[in-house]
């Protein structure tokens, strides 16, 4: 097992935020954790980064104890990538991904020729050769997540948590990321990605972890998770999920929009 998280707690001074969370994310696998706004997605990922120290249960990365681990040691074994990146300066995209190794120099070395080889295969993996020298304020929205992406890669850590990776992205760039993450998670990445799409959880993902009120609402497979009954529990409105193609794909559909009248 990669990540095991077992009874989880957690919150802000009075406020429960996480209650007795528990799943497994295994080597190779693509888990989404899919939940409305405010149900503790983020701080379920700050106690795994090991940013938020005040919780009670146990986290486990590569056999780790968090709690245990220092700074450098954790970004041996994780990497994260946020919904958006905003340098103060206008980085090429080869030296946004080149900071990714800084864990693997001492605080007053730069980076090497190693360093700098991680950089250039990871900007290779991702097929983003053509921004090597690009300014990362420059490019397009989707551009920059797989510049991200492998600066995460270069980080030589292999799990990977991506808090809504695709949110700010338009349809074509969000099946070129998320294709990409699938990948890496095939290529025996441990992937853990935050969404809000029960669509793109369906297509893309090996386990679903559903979440409301901090609460472990269902885990598994899509084909187990997406359903009619889960999804209007876990946002509140009337869904109908519907599956295409041999129930090889299933999409949620508002019931207003199916009870419309034909234009």
């Amino acid at each position: 097992m990669s990540v095991i998280v077992e009874n989880l707690s957690f919150a802000y001074d009075s406020r429960p935020v996480l209650d007795s969370v528990s799943f497994v994310a295994e080597r190779g696998h693509f888990l989404s954790v899919l939940g409305a706004n405010g149900v503790g997605k983020s701080t379920l990922f700050r106690c795994i980064l090991g940013l938020l120290k005040g919780y009670r249960g146990s986290i486990w990365v590569e056999d780790q104890d968090v709690r245990h681990l220092s700074p450098r040691e954790m970004a041996k074994r994780i990497a994260y990538i946020p919904q958006s990146h905003d340098p103060s300066f206008n980085y090429t995209v080869f030296d946004m991904v080149l900071m990714g190794t800084t864990g693997q120099v001492a605080a007053v070395s730069s980076p090497g020729k190693k360093q700098m080889a991680l950089a250039e295969q990871a900007i290779e993996r991702l097929g983003i050769t053509a921004l090597h020298n690009r300014g990362f304020n420059q490019i397009s929205g989707g551009e920059r997540q797989l510049t991200m992406i492998a600066r995460a890669l270069a980080q030589n850590a292999h799990v990977l948590i991506l808090d809504e990776p695709t949110a700010n992205l338009d349809f074509g760039n969000q099946i070129k990321v998320l294709s990409r993450i699938r990948s890496l998670a095939e290529e025996g990445y441990t992937v853990i990605q935050a969404t809000h799409n029960p669509d793109q959880t369906f297509l893309f993902s090996d386990r679903i972890l559903a979440l409301k009120d901090g609460r472990v609402l269902a885990s598994g497979s899509p084909s187990e998770i997406v359903s009619t009954d889960l999804m209007q529990t876990l946002y509140g409105v009337d869904i109908a999920v519907q599956s295409l193609y041999d129930d090889t794909v299933r999409v949620c559909i508002p019931k207003a929009a199916i009870q419309r009248p034909v234009r």
